[in-house]
């Protein structure tokens, strides 16, 4: 008998085109073998080219939706993108509060591609002092991490690990890093366009992915977050990460492996 993919819940905004927010999220997770679940803290009004509108959900909607996933269905890992507003980052939060025991994938999504805002002063405030303090792991592009004020302020208001993406910097290779309270941990390359392969190759050395057309044997980076997931009561899984060929983008799936990674090595209860 086959066992139940993981729950991973996708705390995001929609997006109608699919190229990210909650449609990617879901388009992710699915692929890499959990169930997702969704609440929807805002919607947008855009196209491929950028976002021209973005219209936040009242907060008490936004905590309804949780409580009735959560209260229906165990979730093992959470991820969460644009929050829509600064009532909605402390929503969140006190959401998270009460499942302390469920690892957070924080990407603060602070504007689109084209540089559209998706988060004011005041909601980046308030992720700063609710959401980063309860995540395991904060995965800001360069631009959103210079931001927040970096790796080192993110750390120190609490979050186990902050990982850069370079996505936004010029130059044809994609320098991700990852850091720690030490510091730097590690930091590689990585092609443009490796997307959700980038992190499955990283956390499973074991296997090879192909994305975007590149085949590339996996390395350590994310070891040190391996060995605090353990820590915290998983284990790891010998199918947790499988051979994917990934098209979807870098926001999308380094997120969506992430927690799809602390969902599916999470010990039994």
């Amino acid at each position: 008998m086959l066992a139940a993919p993981p729950n991973v819940l996708a705390i995001a905004a929609s997006d109608p085109t699919g190229g990210a927010g909650l449609q990617a999220d879901i388009l992710t997770l699915a692929s890499l073998g959990c169930h997702p679940l969704s609440v929807l803290t805002a919607y947008t009004v855009q196209d491929t080219r950028g976002v021209a509108a973005l219209h936040a959900v009242p907060a008490a909607d936004l905590v309804a939706q949780a409580r009735c996933v959560l209260a229906d269905a165990p979730v093992l890992a959470i991820k969460i993108g644009v929050v829509g507003s600064a009532a909605n980052a402390q929503a969140i939060a006190e959401l998270l509060a009460e499942h302390p025991q469920v690892p957070v994938v924080l990407d603060p999504v602070l504007a689109s591609a084209r540089g559209d805002e998706l988060a004011a002063a005041d909601v980046i405030e308030a992720l700063a002092a609710t959401i980063v303090p309860q995540s395991t792991v904060v995965t800001p592009n360069s631009i959103e991490a210079r931001r927040l004020g970096g790796a080192g302020r993110l750390l120190e208001l609490g979050c186990d690990y902050v990982l850069v993406t370079g996505t936004h910097e010029a130059g044809a290779e994609v320098i991700n890093t990852l850091y720690d309270a030490r510091g730097v941990v590690r930091e590689t390359g990585r092609f443009i366009g490796a997307g959700v392969a980038n992190l499955l190759n990283i956390l499973n050395p074991d296997v090879v992915v192909l994305a975007g057309g590149v085949t590339r044997a996996g390395d350590e980076l994310l070891v040190p977050l391996r060995a605090e997931v353990q820590r915290r009561a998983f284990q790891p899984a010998v199918d947790a990460c499988r051979i994917v060929q990934g098209t979807l983008g870098v926001s999308a799936g380094v997120i969506g492996a992430a927690a799809t990674f602390l969902a599916q090595h999470r010990a039994p209860e």
